[in-house]
């Protein structure tokens, strides 16, 4: 912890300018931790930069028509097809730079979507760009359901979360499969850059994404975007709940670089997953067995993750 500490000055001085690329204006609700995260992704991302934005959470409340909150060029992309349209902008700009219409320059395509549009609807058109090699950035806000739609479940929504369709009753106690993991899956198309960011943690989200837009070649970031409104938590909890999320390791902090994973925080003792329960409505139906079954996987996902940091460091 001490090393990530020392480390956070560095990046502060490297990445933290004045100048915003996402600005006020914006209808987020209060405690919205990913407008929080798009700002921090901006800065890190800083001119030279075209955003392919899906349907969602982030699209409608930063840009309602005729207004944006955008600074940089965007496309407003369908649900489905984020990793597509910016893969097309990066092949198009390769090309115009091929053929001397714009100097040859360093551009970055960044391409968002939710946890809805990445990890259900969008994967075929992710796994598709990840696969060609296309020399962009993907970003991944998840908030851990359909927020925009009316909070329905998606393959991203943790077990025994409650969700307007994976409701909390006698019989079923809310979301019954467990969280899928879009980092692994990232990774497992051997591209030269994976992480995973949390807002609350703002000048490693920073360096990550700085990092992923320097690298050649497709890089993924999936950072956790808490959501006062889905959560059912105060919305000046936000920064506390995702700290919570990595303390707790039920949202490990880490980065896959050309195959080598890397913990961010590596933490000796985590925290007991109730008190990340305890603030969050959607989870208050948790039974005792419930909790202790949650606890169980996350301490096993942990460890194989760790198993995995040593595994690349001893090679």
């Amino acid at each position: 912890m001490d090393k990530y500490l020392d480390r956070l000055g560095i990046y502060a001085a490297r990445l933290v300018s004045q100048k915003e690329y996402f600005v006020p204006g914006h209808r987020a609700c209060q405690g919205c931790a990913e407008a929080l995260a798009v700002r921090l992704m901006s800065k890190a991302s800083r001119t030279n930069t075209v955003i392919a934005c899906a349907t969602g959470c982030i699209e409608i409340f930063s840009s309602p028509f005729p207004l944006t909150s955008w600074m940089v060029p965007g496309i407003h992309v369908a649900f489905e097809n984020t990793a597509a349209v910016a893969s097309g902008i990066e092949s198009g700009l390769k090309a115009i730079m091929r053929k001397g219409r714009i100097p040859l320059k360093k551009i970055n395509v960044v391409g968002i979507a939710g946890d809805g549009g990445t990890s259900d609807i969008g994967l075929q058109a992710l796994s598709g760009a990840l696969e060609r090699g296309h020399n962009m950035v993907y970003v991944c806000f998840d908030n851990e359901a359909y927020m925009n739609t009316g909070i329905q479940r998606s393959s991203s929504t943790p077990f025994g979360a409650s969700t307007t369709t994976s409701p909390a009753g006698k019989v079923v106690p809310g979301q019954t499969t467990w969280k899928k993991n879009m980092p692994e899956i990232a990774a497992a198309h051997d591209i030269p850059y994976v992480a995973t960011a949390c807002p609350s943690y703002p000048f490693d989200l920073m360096e990550k994404v700085r990092k992923a837009a320097e690298i050649e070649g497709p890089a993924y970031i999936h950072i956790l975007s808490v959501c006062p409104t889905g959560w059912r938590l105060p919305p000046e909890l936000s920064i506390h709940a995702g700290r919570l999320a990595v303390e707790t390791g039920v949202f490990p902090l880490y980065e896959v670089e050309r195959g080598r994973y890397k913990l961010s925080i590596d933490l000796p003792e985590l925290r007991p997953v109730q008190e990340y329960f305890r603030i969050q409505g959607r989870f208050r139906h948790l039974t005792e067995e419930m909790v202790n079954k949650i606890q169980r996987r996350v301490r096993e996902e942990y460890e194989k993750l760790k198993k995995k940091v040593m595994m690349t460091r001893e090679g």
